[in-house]
């Protein structure tokens, strides 16, 4: 088998060029170091050889003063920052350089950032989502007509790995609503998602690979015991009393766990999810699963769902980025 010359597109931790006013958390997608060393161990399982290229910015560099080293296949994790597109530079750059990438395409990571777009196209899948609209700044919440009954839950439009989410994005009246929106407008530069609430333990899916894709083990996250809010969109800020209480509330039995798989892989197709993504559910009151967010770029860091999955299944972090890996190259036409 040839060794292929494997590109890595990322953004690490504490790169971000800081803008008066950005938010604390704005960096909050980027990747540690660990996450790129332990990509960089997949690859070589696999007996390629990773090329680091920096982030989109870099790349953009190399390829407009013709410095881009030969390259046989690329893997972008970078974030970027700004606009909803902003996931898709890395992958145009590749595209307009001829260079075969893993992962979704620029399209679907856009349309998957976008937490609106997403659930619409999610939705006509047949897949349940939470009653929901979408607010500016301007829009009057005196006499908005509010997707459900309080409490709702208040997030950013176009964001991910929890960015803009404390403590008060669960609201209770329209008061609270108005000062979350206009936070969200202010220091984000977008639109507040409003969604209901809903009441039940929250989940993740993993899904990977392309023909057929497949759900790997279901994981349950942490909730906060007052707020109900998972802990993983909390841990970043500082709790009342000095630590996050915290509690798993649901049970997992195999009928759950099927029905959660089958909705992830149907959103994972409506999408047009390729090689890897991670689904996220969660339940109301009467049981029923409701999809969240895609994340087509979920985070291959060793303390995140990849590395859980692995201590799970007793293989190492890097044999299971291997694994995830090989499908997209087999995709590709590749392996």
């Amino acid at each position: 088998m040839k060794s292929l010359a494997f590109g890595l597109v990322y953004d690490l931790l504490g790169s971000l060029p800081r803008r008066p006013g950005d938010p604390a958390d704005a960096d909050a997608e980027y990747e540690p170091e660990a996450t790129v060393c332990a990509l960089e161990a997949g690859v070589r399982l696999l007996g390629h050889q990773p090329v680091r290229l920096g982030n989109p910015h870099d790349l953009l560099g190399r390829i407009g003063k013709g410095q881009l080293p030969p390259l046989d296949v690329a893997l972008t994790i970078a974030e970027g920052y700004g606009g909803r597109n902003r996931e898709a530079w890395a992958p145009v750059l590749l595209e307009m350089a001829g260079v075969p990438t893993l992962g979704s395409d620029a399209l679907s990571l856009s349309a998957t950032l976008d937490k609106s777009w997403c659930a619409e196209r999610v939705a006509a899948a047949a897949v349940p989502v939470p009653a929901s609209c979408n607010l500016r700044v301007e829009d009057s919440i005196k006499n908005v007509v509010l997707p459900a009954p309080f409490p709702l839950f208040v997030k950013p439009r176009w964001e991910g790995t929890a960015k803009g989410i404390t403590a008060d994005s669960r609201v209770s009246d329209r008061a609270a609503l108005a000062r979350e929106v206009a936070r969200i407008g202010l220091e984000y530069e977008q639109p507040a998602r409003v969604e209901a609430f809903l009441p039940g333990p929250e989940y993740t899916v993993t899904v990977v690979g392309n023909t057929p894709p497949r759900a790997l083990p279901v994981l349950q996250r942490a909730l906060e015991v007052e707020t109900g809010i998972g802990v993983h969109a909390l841990e970043r800020h500082a709790a009342p009393g000095g630590a996050w209480r915290t509690h798993t509330p649901g049970s997992l039995d195999a009928a759950l766990e099927a029905e959660l798989a089958e909705l992830a892989l149907r959103a994972y197709a409506a999408l047009e999810c390729r090689d890897f993504a991670r689904a996220d559910f969660r339940l109301d009151a009467a049981g029923r699963p409701h999809f969240l967010e895609m994340n087509p770029l979920p985070t291959f860091a060793p303390d995140g769902s990849f590395g859980v999955l692995a201590e799970l299944a007793g293989r190492s972090h890097e044999a299971v980025l291997a694994e995830v890996l090989a499908g997209g190259l087999a995709r590709l036409g590749l392996a």
